[in-house]
């Protein structure tokens, strides 16, 4: 389903898990920050990061503002031949316009998020996918409106003390993007495969004064473009499933259930979407009876139509970064 090198069958223990949660509200947190708030000490926090973020079961990356380009966002759905799955996943993948790529259950699916203008998503959609003899069918439906998208994710070990104590003061009056000069881009591209390099380290690669990435970075985050992404296999946190539930909803309604959707715990991205569905879910599952529930239970009071329900046989890539394969 998603990254890391540890055994899937091994769920992370409660502190672990406190860790990725803190991670996913603060991804550049430092260790004593943390420790303060889970009330344990900086060189256990500084250790156990070590471990998850050196074997690769987390990541923490920065997150392509989504936000921003929604209305331009296209998710994309290619039907495959049998056997060609994992070369149009990669072909994909590779692409710096796709953040999010995932090979669906079956293994004739590939489903991919595209931020993009309209001159590049018109090269790849009537001109690569169409001359690769592999394709099937492809279908492209247009993000109408973004409601949460996986950076607001949690998953749910931290108190809401505990979480607030973590998260960054809230602005005060509205945020404006700052103007990104060339070592503002140089910046963002170093975080953009691991949001945790330290100030000294990105000083290093960029070659220019620490003082100088201090400044750089508080400006950036005021300005609301350091949002991070904690990539972890689900499976290590007690999750078997991950499903994109395609949602048919009377129009009415559409804005109340999708922001209510945004706010449930099992759900890592809601965007409305044009097409015969008008909404789509990301979510979260322990078990396949768990997704049934969901569907029972907390679609059916939203006045939820129509369900097309399709499950994630692996992640290939999140957030812009390239997944490692875990086996099915």
């Amino acid at each position: 389903m998603d990254t890391g090198t540890a055994d899937p069958a091994t769920v992370l223990d409660a502190l672990d898990r406190q860790l990725v949660h803190a991670l996913q509200v603060d991804g550049r947190a430092e260790p004593g920050r943390i420790a303060g708030v889970l009330g344990v000490s900086a060189r256990t926090v500084t250790r156990r990061l070590g471990r998850l973020l050196g074997t690769g079961a987390v990541r923490v990356v920065r997150m392509p503002d989504a936000r921003a380009a929604a209305l331009g966002a296209l998710l994309l759905r290619v039907r495959v031949l049998r056997g060609r799955v994992d070369a149009i996943a990669l072909a994909l993948a590779a692409q710096d316009a796709v953040p999010f790529v995932d090979v669906m259950l079956g293994g004739q699916e590939v489903s991919a998020v595209v931020l993009a203008d309209a001159s590049a998503r018109d090269r790849l959609l009537h001109g690569r996918l169409p001359a690769t003899d592999a394709v099937l069918e492809s279908t492209a439906h247009a993000v109408l409106h973004l409601f949460a998208d996986a950076s607001a994710w949690r998953c749910g070990a931290l108190t809401g003390a505990q979480e607030a104590e973590l998260a960054a003061p809230l602005p005060t009056g509205p945020v404006l993007p700052p103007v990104l000069d060339a070592l503002d881009h140089r910046l963002l591209d170093a975080l953009g495969v691991d949001a945790r390099r330290s100030h000294a380290a990105l000083a290093a690669a960029l070659e220019v004064p620490e003082s100088t990435v201090r400044r750089r970075l508080h400006r950036l985050g005021a300005g609301g473009l350091l949002r991070t992404h904690v990539s972890v296999d689900p499976r290590l946190l007690g999750v078997t499933v991950d499903a994109n539930l395609w949602l048919d909803v009377e129009p009415g309604r559409l804005a109340a259930t999708g922001e209510a959707l945004a706010r449930h715990p099992q759900v890592h991205g809601v965007l409305a979407t044009s097409g015969p569905s008008n909404l789509m879910a990301a979510v979260f599952c322990p078990d396949h009876a768990a997704l049934y529930r969901f569907q029972t239970e907390v679609l059916g009071p939203l006045g939820v139509r129509r369900v097309e329900t399709a499950i994630v046989a692996r992640a290939v890539k999140r957030a812009g970064a390239r997944l490692r394969q875990l086996p099915d």
